[in-house]
């Protein structure tokens, strides 16, 4: 049986107290997701990425077309399955068929294993479904063999008027996999067949920073409602609209947005008698993988940016340049896995607004206050011995899912900014 993971901080008496206040709170707090999710319908699926600092829990980023459902703990999926049902039929109510739009990862198998996760889910759910692929490499159906030693088959796409397929294959609804970093190709534009989550919503489009807008609107709304300081549930943060870091373009403004965070936090860590040193994530306001990612431990540090850094900084996925920045309070990490202590994060999966479980990322060569979505991670499904939708009230070995149950609220709360986004979207 694997090992739950370990909360290190002494600094556990503020989260402990909004853990018991969601305790509290429970049937206030399913009442009005409940009636938010009429307001709102969630988008199709999407996944969290938390971090736990012992007096804070928040989302740092939230993801509309996630990756990873290979990491997701066996005994979630029977939770994933009807979730997945539910959600589909919610959004696209005739659906039958699915054609699932991947990323063109031809080589990256971890990849690969989260899309047969997906067909498993999907297909246990009674769905008929195939993949199809972006590339044109694929006249005919391709098996690629994955190290689990299961396969995919991979297909082109094909347009026909307006609609897609691959083969005889003509779906009810596309279901993207694929962040469309690059933009919204061609074959996908001005289809008759329904697209989920919108392609607009796409990296190409969405900003990691408009994301943050709405959530802190909600963290206010939802702090009202459970009587918390909404900082203890939300990231600060600020944005740069025009930056480029290889001609050091717009460093005035980020030295700026830097310095007035640094002060808010300062100010938030004195309220709290938090000793612990306040520092920031600058990172791309769109894209995914970890890429375009640093911390920033003092504003001083920004004018010392070396070539490496600034490279780093300079593009994201398929390379596409950074030309907009996110400035986010850091949120440190005090969970660690494994007898090592490795450092970890929970990272929340939903197929619409249900939770259907998760897994920690876990970085042995990674500090507190570092990003550790990057080369070297590995990821361990959520522990706990069975699937919880509901908190104990009891404390002591329940404390677990309890901290999951935490988990799951954070997490809802950023697909609600994400719906409210796509409801936008949509005007």
């Amino acid at each position: 049986m694997q090992a739950n993971p370990i909360l290190t901080t002494a600094m556990t008496g503020p989260l402990h107290l909004l853990e018991k206040q969601l305790l509290d709170k429970e049937e206030e707090i399913e009442a009005w997701f409940q009636t938010q999710w009429k307001k709102t319908p969630a988008p199709i699926y999407g996944s969290v990425d938390l971090r736990n600092a012992g007096f804070k829990l928040a989302p740092v980023d939230m993801n509309l077309f996630p990756a990873g459902f290979n990491n997701l703990n066996p005994a979630f999926l029977p939770l994933s399955v009807e979730a997945a049902k539910i959600a589909m039929t919610k959004a696209v109510p005739h659906a039958k068929k699915i054609l699932l739009i991947p990323e063109n990862h031809t080589r990256n198998f971890y990849y690969w294993e989260n899309i047969r996760g997906l067909l498993n889910i999907l297909t246990s759910a009674g769905f008929e479904i195939k993949i199809g692929s972006l590339l044109p490499d694929y006249v005919a159906p391709t098996p690629l063999d994955l190290p689990s030693g299961q396969h995919v088959i991979l297909q082109s796409l094909v347009r026909e008027k307006d609609i897609v397929k691959v083969g005889d294959f003509i779906p009810d609804v596309l279901l993207l996999n694929n962040d469309l970093s690059d933009g919204i190709p061609d074959i996908l534009q001005n289809l008759s067949i329904p697209i989920i989550p919108p392609a607009e919503l796409g990296w190409s489009q969405r900003l990691k920073s408009e994301h943050f807008q709405y959530y802190a609107k909600i963290s206010e709304e939802f702090a009202t409602l459970i009587d918390i300081d909404p900082w203890l549930i939300a990231p600060l943060f600020r944005h740069c609209g025009s930056i480029d870091f290889m001609r050091r373009e717009g460093e005035e403004c980020l030295a700026k947005y830097v310095e007035q965070l640094f002060t808010a936090i300062t100010e938030k860590y004195r309220q709290y008698e938090i000793a612990c040193k306040p520092f920031i994530i600058v990172k791309a306001d769109a894209g995914t993988y970890g890429m375009g990612v640093m911390t920033v431990r003092d504003v001083a540090e920004l004018k010392s940016l070396n070539r490496k850094q600034r490279t780093s900084m300079s593009k994201t996925k398929s390379g596409q340049p950074v030309r907009r920045v996110i400035v986010q309070e850091g949120v440190y990490t005090f969970e660690t896995w494994g007898p090592d202590h490795s450092v970890a994060e929970p990272v929340v999966y939903m197929w619409g607004e249900r939770v259907v479980g998760g897994f920690y990322r876990v970085h042995k060569e990674k500090r507190v206050d570092e990003n550790l979505n990057a080369p070297g991670m590995h990821f361990e499904p959520l522990a706990f011995a069975q699937p919880c939708h509901q908190p104990k009230k009891e404390r002591g070995q329940e404390d677990c899912q309890n901290r999951f149950y935490a988990y799951g609220v954070i997490a809802r709360l950023s697909m609600l900014a994400a719906a409210r986004e796509m409801q936008e979207q949509k005007k």
